[in-house]
């Protein structure tokens, strides 16, 4: 196919190479989460007290207060490249701390979080692993940790404070916001093509999300959502208290969309200010780059997408510009679904249309909280096997399932009730999907289809 290169001042494509996706690939490839085994706090003002079912973790200087953190790492290859110590501090009125704490090795695995008091408590006698200055509640900070974690094994961690306005973090028995040691194994990933993978309609107040971002924690490559990304508003709030702590470890690797929950914040703004530039020029929502042989769109199905609007001409242009043989999109609002709980949204059809135009090969959608699959289709919803593009809803990241209604045509392949995410794997020419299932769920769908 022929395309013209449109100058980049009209573009203003977001520019993410090929390296730079390489890199952020080979940084996940075997990222693992673990829990603390054991956490707890002590307090020399109850020198006789067992904070080791508490839902908070204190750390002060008046009353001294020195929290312990234990960890046990295994089913780790190759050595660790990186490990992150993540805390979420409490949402109660005076969490805030201009001090959050200094953070020390410890010789000692074997105290449990039963025993420890202040009279009993553990030395904190090894190297300074980092700090923290000013924290406030209700929100995830890291520590790097690498020079400690250094492979499978049983590993120790104190913070102490030096300011009398102490931080208090959330402990293990708060559930989602629990302490994290974020390990990311040393192996270089095998060769071969590259992975894009995905899920919309993520993360609420339930588990879903944290089933979901366990397979991506097995699943080297870029990861896309395709809206919805938090519920139920959007909000810097819920973004930290939801998403960070269950997909948010993988938001270095992350292109994502918004959907129309993002949009409860006026203007998306928890949205954009927690993705940064990895969503594409603040508030416009709509950005493109490349993978491999794969030139890739996230367009935005919140905002005006007529034939002649600013986003459908930038696509045009943005289309006709890429050389890539093999073109793949993703947006919120399905234009195709057999979803009861959303129909068809037609607004998006000239979108549909522009990419098949350009002979664009695959378009996800989310929105119902569901997976369906479509054969190649044409904007109009008809059987299209020489041009037509291969089309799914995937809305299974984390949210209650919807229903299927009345089953359009076309459609090849539906799930609901079982979470997910969407792998496909882009080679030179062609695409092979992947339906991969939340653990304990036995659905999958898979199949390859060429490039136009």
């Amino acid at each position: 196919m022929s395309r013209r290169r449109a100058p980049l001042a009209v573009l203003s494509t977001v520019i993410i190479t090929a390296a730079t996706l390489n890199a952020s690939t080979a940084a996940h490839a075997a990222t693992t989460t673990f829990t603390p085994t054991a956490d707890t706090y002590v307090d020399n003002g109850s020198t006789g007290t067992n904070y080791g079912t508490s839902g908070q973790l204190g750390v002060d200087n008046s009353p001294v207060k020195r929290t312990f953190l234990k960890f046990t790492v295994s089913g780790v290859t190759g050595g660790v490249s990186n490990a992150k110590l993540r805390l979420h501090t409490d949402d109660v009125s005076g969490a805030e701390s201009p001090n959050g704490g200094t953070f020390r090795a410890m010789s000692n695995t074997s105290w449990t979080e039963t025993a420890v008091t202040w009279a009993s408590q553990p030395a904190i006698d090894g190297a300074t692993l980092g700090s923290l200055g000013s924290v406030v509640r209700n929100a995830w900070y890291e520590v790097d940790v690498t020079s400690l974690v250094t492979g499978n094994g049983t590993y120790s961690i104190g913070i102490t404070s030096s300011s009398t306005d102490g931080a208090d973090y959330d402990s293990r028995e708060s559930g989602s916001t629990a302490p994290q040691l974020v390990v990311t194994d040393g192996t270089t990933p095998p060769p071969g093509d590259p992975v894009w993978v995905g899920a919309g309609d993520i993360a609420d107040s339930g588990s879903g999300d944290t089933a979901t971002a366990a397979l991506l924690d097995g699943i080297q490559g870029t990861v896309w959502t395709t809206g919805d990304n938090v519920y139920p508003d959007g909000t810097a709030s819920q973004f930290n208290t939801y998403y960070e702590p269950t997909w948010g470890r993988h938001k270095a690797r992350t292109r994502p969309s918004p959907g129309n929950h993002d949009y409860h914040t006026s203007g998306a703004t928890g949205y954009y200010n927690y993705f940064g530039a990895q969503a594409g020029p603040s508030g416009r929502g709509y950005y493109s780059y490349d993978i491999g042989n794969w030139h890739i769109v996230s367009l935005n199905s919140n905002i005006s997408m007529s034939a002649g609007s600013a986003q459908e001409q930038w696509l045009r242009q943005d289309l006709a510009a890429s050389t890539k043989p093999c073109t793949a999109a993703y947006w919120h609002h399905p234009l195709f679904t057999s979803g009861a709980n959303h129909s068809p949204s037609t607004a998006t059809r000239p979108l549909f249309q522009a990419l098949y135009d350009a002979n664009a090969d695959v378009v996800v959608f989310g929105h119902n909280h569901q997976y369906e699959r479509f054969a190649p289709q044409n904007p109009s919803g008809g059987l299209d096997n020489a041009r037509g593009i291969r089309s799914f809803v995937a809305g299974m990241g984390g949210a209650g399932a919807y229903g299927f209604g009345t089953i359009k045509p076309n459609s090849e392949a539906r799930n609901t009730g079982t979470r997910g995410v969407l792998k496909l794997t882009l080679h030179s020419n062609s695409f092979d999907w992947q339906f991969v299932p939340e653990a304990g769920k036995t659905y999958t769908d898979s199949g390859t289809t060429n490039c136009h």
